[in-house]
């Protein structure tokens, strides 16, 4: 078990505490939550990705006609060097993994 690895993710977390103000002599209390500029730029990048189609029909609408015509083809010899390529770098990485 590697203790490092906890007390790295701990620290992480660490950003996101609530500070809780007392003021003596009177009943107020006031909570504060800061978020860590990591957490800002997942929120933007979340908010950006909000307002963009899954499917992008301007790119997909002449391929569906030509397959709906018939007319699409397919370069069998690209496709081959493309998935080849696929799987010799899921192999590199599955190597660099162990």
């Amino acid at each position: 078990m590697r203790i490092e690895a906890y007390n790295q993710v701990q620290q992480l977390y660490q950003t996101k505490k609530v500070n809780k103000v007392r003021q003596t002599g009177s009943a107020t209390y006031t909570d504060q939550l800061q978020f860590s500029n990591f957490g800002k730029e997942i929120r933007a990048a979340q908010a950006a990705l909000c307002g963009v189609p899954d499917v992008r029909e301007e790119l997909i609408a002449p391929i569906k006609a030509q397959v709906q015509n018939g007319t699409y083809k397919v370069d069998t010899a690209s496709f081959a060097d493309k998935l080849m390529e696929k799987v010799s770098a899921m192999d590199s990485f599955n190597e660099e993994m162990r």
